[in-house]
């Protein structure tokens, strides 16, 4: 049978930051310009709670033919929730499916509130890294968001000096509660530490994200902002980059899309329309689940075997599988399946 859309309650418009943007959004339109895509990666489950290590090497490899840059590790990779062997394991098998090609990884540290910010910790993580070969993306721990602002620059310079290269990541509170999106002024000090060279921004906020957009093309326009908001994938037109956790539903499509964008085709906008489509419903709350809706769509496209998320993750309903399929037959990569 045919799934029906159901809408879904509205969703709380995040917090703008500020009252009135200060500058014309559509003066930051870039057409044709060559999109860099980074796609998270989702660590898939059998129904025991095992790592389904074929469908995972599968999806990094597929990944890289699309033309974009995996990053393992992440929060679509449970990395929160894995133990230390789990997570060396995933660096080990990119390293070895990557043969030499970029990567990222989360560089994450848990701790508790009122902890102090542990360099020697990231250190460690930074390092586990780059012995695989990939790119450290800092995700941030209560030591290092509760510091003053100078101190959380002076926290990053400190991680720089550890690699010739990484990636910040923003995280607001409705993410993650060691989560904090800086201030203007701190974002400014990011893009003085020359060894970090983007920075992922999950605020879900269009405004935020246009300010640091304005602000990197005056200050430092090699500086990438992979956007993080996946109820807002079309940032990209207004010159962010891409750290998505929607894009590991659809590498392929993803990349047929920025392709067009690059060419200038008036296709861009419909494919887009689909693939926002899909992030409206997969992100809904609870957003955590949307990584459950990721094992459903893959599994829907053939991708892996079961669609079981990690054992202590937010779990969708079974009924989204009917949705999903309709979703995935109008983007053309799911068949119609009568027995939904």
């Amino acid at each position: 049978m045919t799934a029906r859309i159901k809408p879904q309650p509205e969703s709380r418009v995040p917090d703008r930051g500020s009252a009135e943007p200060s500058f014309d959004p559509i003066a930051l339109l870039r057409p044709r310009r060559t999109i860099t895509g980074v796609s998270a990666i989702l660590l898939p489950f059998f129904d025991n709670g095992e790592v389904d290590w074929v469908g995972f090497e599968a999806h990094v490899a597929r990944t890289l033919t699309a033309g974009l840059a995996p990053a393992v590790n992440m929060d679509t990779g449970y990395v929160n929730l894995l133990d230390d062997a789990t997570r060396r394991a995933v660096l080990a098998r990119t390293q070895a499916i990557a043969g030499g090609r970029e990567f990222v990884a989360g560089a994450f540290v848990a701790d508790q509130p009122g902890a102090a910010f542990d360099c020697d910790a990231y250190a460690r993580q930074i390092e586990l890294i780059l012995q695989a070969g990939g790119t450290p993306v800092i995700f941030q721990s209560f030591g290092l968001t509760s510091q003053p602002a100078e101190e959380i620059v002076a926290a990053y310079a400190s991680l720089g000096a550890l690699c010739e290269r990484f990636i910040a990541f923003e995280l607001g509170t409705m993410f993650a509660p060691f989560g904090k999106i800086y201030d203007l002024e701190t974002y400014a000090g990011l893009l003085g530490v020359p060894q970090c060279i983007g920075a992922k921004h999950s605020s879900l906020s269009r405004v935020l994200e246009w300010e640091r957009l304005q602000l990197r093309d005056a200050q430092r326009p090699d500086f990438k902002v992979f956007t993080g908001n996946d109820l807002a994938i079309d940032m990209v037109m207004y010159g962010s980059d891409y750290l998505l956790g929607l894009s590991t539903f659809a590498p392929d499509l993803f990349a047929q899309r920025d392709a067009l964008w690059a060419a200038g085709d008036p296709g861009f906008y419909e494919l887009n329309d689909l693939l926002q489509y899909l992030g409206f419903f997969a992100f809904r709350r609870p957003v955590p689940a949307y990584k459950h809706s990721a094992a459903q769509f893959l599994k829907l496209r053939g991708w892996i075997v079961s669609d079981a998320p990690h054992p202590r993750a937010d779990r969708r309903p079974e009924s989204d599988v009917a949705i999903l399929c309709e979703l995935g037959e109008r983007l053309g990569v799911v068949n119609a399946r009568d027995d939904i």
